[in-house]
């Protein structure tokens, strides 16, 4: 009989476990809250238009073509992708703006014609460390299990040992590009990367230098956007034979000697399984939201543990003053002051970096005219639990955000009619027990990396995929976490079928098969 699993949350991490699973001929059914796949890769209406009101940027595609590959698939097939040379553009001010490119020289270049031929060259040197790292920990640290310090060394071998000693752990990030560069500006840029994870670049490893590298090696635009993604990876896992079933909330996961045996849906019903693949926020199972025997499934981390939440508007607008690309940034003017305010006083920045999401252009700079697609984002606290803006509150936030964009020449107007706000306790709705958080645990010293929970949890037949476990946040980390939750299920039940002929499916009283 085959293996049934049940995968708990159709994001991401779901899915790819989902097609993998599907495609190794185990009997998988998704079960998803909402009414659609995608978790937090989701589309939010504005003035009747839809949009991407999640991740925006597509990197690592080695991810899924090796994803695609295994299960039989061509990427190019799937998801038309278009590479962007322009990997983003940014502002300090109404004084011009500089452009972030995927080639090299070309960035050099523009480093030295926006600041310095020194700043240039110490770009390109920085470029090649940003490279050792990431070359360091891609095999023994992103591709793998979590492994402990120890066993990260082990696994990058002797000849691995020098990339390791160059990764730089326990310096930060801010203090090692403050040393990489002498313009303030770039080392801001650069910097920023620690948003990546909901970090400051304060309190983060200079290790996250590799996330340079990895926008350097290719940014691609999605045609159809990145929900599209999420819809294919759906496509592909029921075609495979995967059953997936939204509007189906899950109350509690069931728990006998030790052993996840199923699941209970909000309405009560029972579903048995002899493995479960957990795709929601490891936060959720520590705070009992899947009920109390599931607490023991993962380690509980303090509040002041979370990543960073954020502050977003969905807007159908018309633009004027800026030449927007895909991809925009509009830095704050204290940088500090800002993460100050983020993380010690717990509050939206008065003064907050803004990123501009244009998701009708691509990075050929041709103007538009009318309303346009945008998504409009600042980081914010994750304390959507505690406390929610209120419409005052929230209108301030607004009109500071505006004021950043005005100074560097961007215009446009957010209305109720033309826009759509999310804020920290939207997201906490969406991702209950994590205030909002969007990337799991913050980045902050270097133990944060070895933190996340792996793919097996503490409870057997369990495991765990998503941004909140290891290797990460991100589009691409969310789907090696599923394929390594995959690989892992895979793997015990090699094990259990070599040490037991007939593999026992669970019965559970009441249960029933969702067909």
């Amino acid at each position: 009989m085959r293996p049934r699993v049940l995968v708990v949350g159709a994001g991401v991490g779901g899915l790819v476990s989902a097609l993998e699973l599907a495609a190794q001929g185990l009997d998988v059914t998704v079960l998803e809250q909402a009414a659609g796949p995608g978790g937090k890769m989701r589309l939010v209406p504005a003035a009747g238009q839809a949009m991407d009101a999640g991740p925006t940027v597509f990197t690592m595609r080695w991810v899924f073509e090796e994803l695609f590959a295994a299960v039989g698939e061509n990427l190019a097939e799937q998801l038309p992708l278009r590479p962007l040379q322009v990997l983003a553009r940014h502002a300090w001010g109404a004084d011009g703006h500089f452009d972030l490119h995927a080639d090299l020289d070309r960035t050099v270049a523009a480093i030295t014609a926006f600041s310095s031929a020194a700043e240039g060259e110490r770009y390109r040197r920085y470029c090649g460390r940003a490279e050792a790292i990431y070359r360091a920990l891609e095999g023994p640290f992103l591709r793998a299990g979590r492994p402990t310090p120890p066993q990260l060394v082990m696994r990058a071998g002797w000849r691995g040992l020098p990339g390791l000693m160059r990764i730089s752990p326990f310096a930060t990030l801010w203090g090692e590009l403050a040393k990489d560069f002498r313009d303030p500006r770039l080392a801001q840029l650069f910097a920023r990367y620690a948003t990546y994870c909901g970090s400051s670049p304060y309190l983060a490893p200079a290790t996250l230098m590799l996330v340079s590298h990895v926008e350097r090696e290719g940014v691609w635009s999605v045609e159809g956007g990145m929900h599209r993604i999420a819809q294919c990876l759906a496509a592909l896992a029921q075609r495979r034979g995967a059953q997936i079933h939204y509007g189906a909330p899950v109350r509690e996961l069931r728990v006998q000697g030790g052993r996840v045996q199923g699941v209970v849906l909000a309405q009560g019903e029972h579903i048995a399984a002899d493995a479960v693949v957990f795709n929601g926020d490891a936060a959720a199972l520590a705070a009992g939201h899947l009920g109390e025997a599931a607490r023991a499934a993962v380690k509980a981390r303090p509040r002041s543990a979370r990543s960073l939440s954020a502050l977003t508007w969905n807007a159908t607008a018309a633009t004027q003053g800026f030449p927007l690309l895909r991809h925009n940034v509009f830095f704050s003017a204290d940088y500090r002051a800002e993460f100050d305010e983020l993380l010690r006083q717990r509050r939206v920045p008065q003064d907050p970096t803004v990123y501009v999401c244009a998701q009708d252009r691509l990075d050929d700079g041709s103007a538009r005219s009318g309303p346009e697609r945008l998504l409009v984002l600042v980081n914010a606290p994750a304390d959507g639990d505690e406390r929610r803006l209120d419409p005052e509150e929230l209108l301030s936030c607004q009109e500071r955000t505006l004021r950043v964009l005005e100074r560097c020449g961007l215009r446009m107007e957010l209305t109720p009619q033309n826009s759509v706000a999310t804020q920290p306790a939207d997201f906490e709705r969406l991702f209950p027990a994590t205030g909002g958080a969007l990337y799991g645990l913050a980045s902050h010293g270097w133990r944060a990396s070895f933190s996340r929970p792996p793919a097996r949890s503490r409870v057997a037949g369990l495991y765990l995929a998503g941004g909140s476990t290891h290797p990460g946040p991100g589009v691409p980390m969310a789907a090696l976490s599923g394929r390594l939750a995959a690989a892992s299920l895979l793997a015990d039940v090699a094990r259990r079928r070599a040490s037991t002929p007939a593999w026992p499916t669970a019965a559970t009283p009441g249960g029933t098969s969702m067909r």
